[in-house]
């Protein structure tokens, strides 16, 4: 089975659908799954619901999600965040405000593959995980953890591969999972990339060979960000567009 993954999609319905157009170009795709923030930042967030609600087989709650569907306090967000997600609830339909409630925290693929938008550790807590130090932590406080979780959340394109109580770094586009191994991989951002790269990013995961790669696609970055000054959103969520920070 070939996967598509990805996470943290903003409200950029450009860089959605430049990603979608992707992957059918690249074919052969089982299953598209979405690790969550489909919401927040972006100018979008009720088209990204409903194109999502459209293709993907799984949609978690990301914190962004949550904050927008009631499900958690976000008084203490700095300022343009708190006003971003209050004005995607009011752009929001009732019906992919409801979907966005009825969202699970976390799901299980064949019991090998765990999705999760931060940490799969308390996954309601919505924990980063940057570096190998906490790749350990979720290992040794999650013993059954997954062969392999993909998590979003951070915007970047971290991999972690666990094997007794160590964690190392994996660096590559393109890698092949190593039996041996339990990996954490961070799928890396749609709609707002924060790794100094701007390119829309997925993953692809093929569950028979064991192969992951990042998916990139340049996107219409300028009309995302002109919706976003539109919308009298503050200006550094489309600036930072431009980066991918």
């Amino acid at each position: 089975m070939r996967y598509a993954i990805l996470s943290d999609i903003h409200g950029n319905i450009e860089a959605l659908d430049t990603i979608l157009k992707k992957f059918e170009q690249i074919g052969d795709i089982d299953g598209y799954y979405c690790l969550g923030d489909v919401v927040g930042y972006g100018a979008e967030p009720d088209a990204c619901c409903t194109r999502i609600r459209e293709v993907a087989l799984v949609t978690l709650l990301g914190n962004h999600d949550a904050a927008v569907a009631g499900r958690m306090d976000y008084s203490y967000y700095y300022d343009a965040a708190r006003e971003a997600l209050d004005w995607c609830r009011s752009r929001v339909s009732e019906e992919n405000l409801a979907w966005l409630k009825s969202l699970p925290y976390t799901h299980r693929i064949d019991q090998d593959i765990e999705l999760s938008h931060g940490s799969p550790f308390e996954p309601e807590e919505y924990d980063y995980i940057f570096a190998p130090d906490q790749a350990k932590d979720v290992l040794r406080l999650k013993p059954d953890l997954a062969p392999v979780t993909f998590i979003g959340h951070s915007h970047l394109t971290k991999v972690f591969a666990l094997k007794d109580g160590a964690a190392l770094d994996v660096v590559a586009p393109r890698f092949t999972l190593k039996p041996e191994m339990r990996y954490i991989i961070t799928v890396g951002s749609v709609g707002q990339p924060r790794d100094y790269d701007p390119r829309a990013c997925a993953g692809l995961f093929d569950t028979e060979t064991r192969k992951f790669e990042y998916v990139r696609v340049e996107y219409d970055i300028d009309a995302q960000r002109q919706k976003i000054i539109d919308a009298g959103l503050a200006h550094n969520f489309g600036t930072r567009l431009l980066l991918g920070i």
